[in-house]
């Protein structure tokens, strides 16, 4: 790419970021949409701005042969945007990608395996976090973001802020819930998350700035899912039970 033609493409999409923050979007999308307006600019090695139809047409053709349809949404979201909002031109080609319609039902876990799944995870922070999540069917981000100050253990419920779609819910809070999570904030006391991104001393977790990481939520619960020999592939939260489990000190 020339460097006249690479200037005009980091103008573009400097503004094209800008937008999608003044559009509210989430970090999640805003990363998705460009990565988009990204990728076709390497594929011809220019900016998209020039980009004919038959050109789009070509590149979505070879996205679909790499891409899951997931990815190929993603960035005809992205490229729809940056279409209107960057070069304020009419998007005409939208129906030339259009993903196949799945309806896929996530796996449901009996009461008997959420049970095993809890009972046969060792540490503390996780035990509960797993509690947590499927007592009340939370999605894990909602889980990791809970704060002390989201719980009301006088009305029994928690403020989930900012789940789905951007919209805060109130959710009934489980009594065993409610006592293993006071269990967990005994040990660590930090002041502003229930699962902080910390491990070790109680001094060094009660000073933690951040909660708990995605990747470990998600690599404690595939371990203890193989642990106790559950096949489903993936497996869904939205499952509300209350469990009568013993809870040791591990930590």
């Amino acid at each position: 790419m020339e460097q006249t033609e690479k200037e005009r493409f980091d103008e573009l999409y400097q503004r094209h970021l800008r937008l999608l923050k003044l559009q509210g979007m989430a970090e999640k999308t805003i990363d998705g949409y460009s990565r988009g307006v990204r990728r076709i600019t390497e594929y011809f090695d220019c900016c998209p701005d020039q980009l004919t139809l038959e050109q789009r047409e070509e590149y979505f053709s070879a996205l679909v042969e790499f891409y899951s349809w997931s990815t190929v949404k993603i960035d005809r979201n992205g490229l729809q945007f940056f279409w209107k909002h960057v070069l304020k031109r009419d998007w005409q080609w939208l129906n030339i990608v259009k993903a196949p319609k799945v309806h896929s039902l996530p796996d449901i876990l009996t009461v008997s395996e959420v049970e095993q799944l809890i009972g046969a995870t060792r540490k503390l922070r996780y035990r509960v976090f797993l509690l947590t999540t499927y007592s009340m069917g939370l999605r894990l981000g909602e889980t990791l973001s809970l704060q002390v100050g989201d719980i009301d253990g006088e009305r029994k419920q928690i403020h989930v802020r900012r789940g789905k779609g951007h919209k805060d819910r109130f959710v009934p809070l489980p009594d065993l819930t409610y006592q293993a999570l006071r269990a967990l904030w005994r040990k660590h006391r930090n002041p502003c998350w229930l699962f902080p991104n910390a491990v070790g001393s109680p001094e060094r977790i009660s000073r933690a700035t951040t909660h708990m990481a995605r990747g470990g939520a998600q690599d404690a619960m595939k371990a203890v899912v193989t642990q106790c020999g559950i096949k489903k592939k993936f497996i869904s939260t939205r499952f509300v039970t209350v469990l009568p489990l013993i809870y040791s000190n591990a930590a």
